[in-house]
């Protein structure tokens, strides 16, 4: 069976395109936002001290489960919107992909293409830093 679902490229691509008709950062910040207004809730039994990404402005919990054909499937969630639409961005990314996946992105490259970092203060891109960290030492962890 093969997979429905984009490559983890063709994703980045939509993403690229999608930002590209944006005029402006305060745009792009919208978008964003707008992406975290679609995140499933993370259950309370997964707001744990375990699953905080250290590094964030904001509180963030990103869970990790293993899918039963090895990929790895992220759900998170933020108590500030911005950092919500970081992590559901992310989670468009990176989620059910396999850590080979994963690990092959150039995150920082994906993230500089999107012009993101460059329309976040300085802390809100370190926090950023610190969730793609995290999810490469999840698909580390899970190769």
């Amino acid at each position: 069976m093969t997979d429905p679902r984009p490559g983890i490229d063709a994703t980045l691509a939509e993403l690229i395109d999608d930002f590209d008709l944006l005029e402006d950062w305060e745009q792009r910040i919208e978008y964003v936002i707008d992406l975290g207004r679609g995140l499933e809730p993370l259950p309370d039994a997964d707001r744990i001290e375990a699953n905080k990404v250290p590094g964030c402005a904001a509180q963030v919990w990103l869970a990790t489960e293993r899918t039963g054909d090895g990929r790895i499937r992220f759900r998170a969630d933020s108590d500030s919107a911005i950092s919500k639409g970081n992590v559901a961005l992310l989670l468009k990314l990176f989620s059910d992909r396999t850590p080979t996946e994963i690990l092959d992105l150039d995150a920082k490259a994906a993230l500089d293409r999107l012009g993101l970092p460059q329309a976040l203060t300085r802390q809100r891109a370190n926090g950023l830093n610190s969730m793609v960290g995290r999810i490469r030492e999840e698909a580390l962890r899970n190769r």
